[in-house]
């Protein structure tokens, strides 16, 4: 009985060796493939941020592999479940309800005003796969305090389960739902209601401006665009090739994230990342907005290799034809309608992939009159303002940039 009880010891010991082995081969060969620049903030904790990262999204598809869950449900439940989240604020009124039929958290203050407040609709970052109200709650909480702002946080459906346009909708739904009511509700004056948003939130928030004015629609008073992702027709400016392996967003990830959330064929993330996509004529079109002319030498220091005009292969242009879209790459939109943008807040991060779209949209809106106010983080990389009052995963620098949004709201 004892022999056989020390085989099953043995038996279990082994397979959960064997399971180690393999989530420490998997982790460490994701991590030989990043880079972390001088510069960056606190690179070694940015470096166990990212191991810890990949360990959740190996073991997630570890998971799916055993038939257990899917890789994206295990992510999405860590992120939401220990992510440490501090005590509600005696200042504010937190509420979970529903605009339109879409999931919203609205954060009151509960100081009286003297005149009608600012409202913010926010839209969460994730690469429309990831994020939620929950995990964006100490943010949203911030911005309502120290603006005295009446933020609604909208939890839109994410991909893979829904596509494109299924998140711009929502955001659309809860937007006029909260535009209707805000007055009367909660005291907000609709002419003071901003959008704003991280990464692909930021996406979100100007393609919904892109709506608004299309449909001759009242605009929000601002924008605000924190690293946001604005264009699907160029994954080669100097930031995608600076930036490539940088964490916490490699060039490879936000393809697969932008296939996602479009149709979900990720047999095209090298044809979109080679630009096999966008037909000759529509890229020279785009060069006067895209080409690297237009960014400020010190973005293209740290090298960058011009990438030449090739055909296009027409099968991949027909199947990607709405990534070309404004509603999906806001950058792209024609003048006549981004000249009629609202005000608008950029944030951008040095080691970023996205770095390069926001200062290119911010060229854009100021050649056509469109008021700006850029923010750039020289040491920050993508997603250091979402870790916020996350305990030792915060970054000063993102607490400083996170500062500099509420000094914007408060200027609404």
């Amino acid at each position: 009985m004892e022999l056989g009880v020390a085989i099953i010891i043995l038996c279990f010991a082994a397979v959960f060796a064997a399971f180690m082995l393999l989530v420490f081969g998997l982790i460490y060969a994701e991590f030989s493939n990043s880079e972390i620049p001088l510069g960056v903030a606190q690179p070694g904790k940015l470096r166990l941020i990212h191991g810890l990262l990949v360990g959740i999204a190996v073991l997630g598809r570890i998971f799916q592999n055993m038939g257990l869950c899917t890789q994206v449900g295990f992510t999405r439940w860590v992120s939401n479940t220990l992510l440490p989240t501090s005590k509600v604020p005696p200042q504010l009124l937190i509420k979970d309800l529903t605009f339109a039929g879409v999931p919203v958290r609205v954060y009151q203050p509960k100081a009286p005003s003297s005149g009608h407040r600012r409202g913010l609709l926010y839209f969460h970052g994730g690469g429309w796969m990831l994020g939620s109200i929950d995990t964006y709650d100490d943010l949203c909480r911030y911005i309502a305090k120290e603006s005295a702002t009446v933020v609604v946080s909208v939890g839109y459906r994410l991909s893979p389960e829904h596509r494109y346009p299924a998140q711009l909708d929502d955001c659309l739904a809860a937007t006029s739902h909260f535009l209707e009511v805000a007055e009367a509700d909660y005291g907000v004056d609709p002419r003071k209601v901003a959008v704003g948003g991280d990464s692909a939130g930021g996406n979100l928030s100007a393609a919904l401006c892109h709506r608004f004015v299309e449909n001759d629609l009242p605009l929000p008073c601002a924008q605000i665009l924190i690293y946001p992702v604005l264009q699907m027709a160029d994954f080669n400016l100097p930031s995608y090739q600076q930036n490539q392996y940088v964490p916490l967003l490699y060039r490879t990830r936000m393809g697969f994230y932008y296939l996602h959330y479009l149709n979900g064929d990720t047999s095209l993330l090298e044809d979109v990342l080679d630009g096999h996509h966008v037909p000759v004529e529509l890229e020279l079109k785009y060069r006067k907005w895209l080409g690297p002319d237009n960014l400020p030498p010190e973005f293209k220091t740290r090298g960058f290799t011009p990438r030449a005009v090739t055909a296009h292969d027409e099968e991949v242009y027909d199947i990607m034809k709405d990534a070309l879209e404004p509603s999906v790459s806001p950058l792209l939109a024609s003048d006549t309608v981004l000249c009629k943008m609202p005000p608008t807040f950029i944030l951008t991060c040095e080691f970023d992939v996205l770095r390069d779209d926001g200062i290119l949209f911010k060229k854009r809106l100021e050649d056509l009159g469109v008021p700006v106010t850029w923010w750039h983080v020289q040491d920050g990389f993508h997603g250091i303002v979402s870790f916020f009052d996350k305990g030792w995963l915060s970054y000063p620098s993102g607490k400083q940039a996170l500062d500099r949004i509420v000094s914007f709201v408060k200027t609404l």
